[in-house]
């Protein structure tokens, strides 16, 4: 199961796990947001894996540490950006819409968000899951910083730096049961990590 399977984000903008046919991987992944091929986070490198461009105006890029594949990753940071039509709220917004929706049909959903007074980012962060097209079970917890962007033309964008877990099988409990010790620190280093500097290219 690729990881752009479950659901949207940013009102159909696609932000994360859409059904849509897997992007250009590995060594073929076109950077369009200006950023190295390599990022840093958290103390773990990560490769640029897969990049999408559908529309003009929005970019989406994924990273994975080295040996992992988007069909079957543990760790992925990813870089997105919208730079146009679209404010923090909104985006905000629109993934708590969505989830809420998903409650119906996957008891597993539950986020928290938090807004940085000083610079108005909100984080939030999720957790899904689903069955993979073998039946086997798949859990990810992801957290999201969503920041403003301006566009080319001074339009409100949103760029979003995020970081995704994913756990299999019968490791899915377990990863649950460790995720509430380690979430607070994961938010904490995502909430102070420089945020890339994004220069979208067509």
């Amino acid at each position: 199961m690729r990881r752009r399977e479950f659901v949207a984000l940013l009102g159909g903008a696609g932000l994360l796990f859409i059904h849509i046919m897997p992007g250009t991987a590995g060594d073929g992944a076109v950077d369009r947001l200006s950023l190295p091929g390599l990022i840093e986070f958290n103390g773990e490198s990560y490769r640029l894996a897969w990049s999408s461009h559908p529309t003009s105006h929005y970019y989406k890029q994924e990273y994975l540490p080295p040996g992992q594949t988007s069909e079957r990753f543990q760790r992925m940071v990813l870089i997105e950006a919208t730079v146009r039509g679209v404010d923090v709220n909104g985006a905000v917004a629109a993934q708590v819409n969505t989830l809420n929706k998903r409650k119906s049909t996957d008891p597993t959903v539950n986020f928290a968000a938090s807004r940085n007074p000083d610079n108005g980012e909100i984080i939030l962060d999720f957790i899904l899951s689903a069955q993979d097209p073998k039946g086997e079970d798949v859990v990810e917890w992801n957290a999201y910083r969503y920041a403003a962007l301006r566009g080319k033309g001074g339009e409100s964008g949103v760029l979003l730096f995020g970081i995704s877990w994913r756990a299999y099988g019968d490791d899915a409990t377990n990863f649950l049961r460790r995720l509430k010790s380690v979430r607070p620190a994961e938010v904490k280093a995502l909430a102070s990590h420089p945020l890339p500097v994004v220069r979208p290219v067509d």
